[in-house]
């Protein structure tokens, strides 16, 4: 059931309701073939460093990723099941669901890989900063400073 929009997360109000775990998934812009997500809720507009997302990320036995990772929102990331190796070979450190992992904004992380596979849910939002007048405003990253 959808009940409306909150102003302060730009999410739907969602009460309980099925997942399909079939449909709905596509392969991320810049992911590789192997690493698909399902957004389950809100949306984030980059360009404009505002919104919060929920969203599955899903790899398949054998994918990975070859960079690391770095963007400008929190990121809060549960591995809910099966075995997640994170960064470069020779520092690598590979994990087993349940697991978490809470990132501030410029935090470097990965490369990824997962042997057997896993699922994750992840939280995306970005910061907000409050201005004089008590108005919440995206964080700009201190450009205007």
């Amino acid at each position: 059931m959808k009940t409306g929009a909150h102003d302060d997360m730009n999410k739907e109000h969602l009460e309980f309701f099925a997942v399909d775990m079939d449909a709905g998934w596509h392969t991320p812009a810049g992911y590789p073939a192997g690493i698909q997500q399902k957004i389950l809720a809100g949306a984030l507009d980059e360009d404009s460093r505002s919104g919060s997302r929920t969203r599955l990320l899903r790899f398949a036995p054998g994918a990975r990723t070859t960079q690391p990772f770095v963007h400008e929102y929190w990121e809060e990331v549960f591995l809910l099941s099966g075995d997640l190796t994170v960064g470069a070979e020779g520092e690598e450190a590979r994990f087993a669901g349940p697991t978490y992992a809470c990132r501030p904004p410029g935090a470097f992380h990965g490369p990824f890989r997962s042997e057997e596979g896993c699922m994750l849910i992840e939280f995306h939002q970005f910061a907000r900063q409050t201005t004089r007048e008590g108005e919440r405003q995206p964080d700009n990253g201190g450009e205007n400073d």
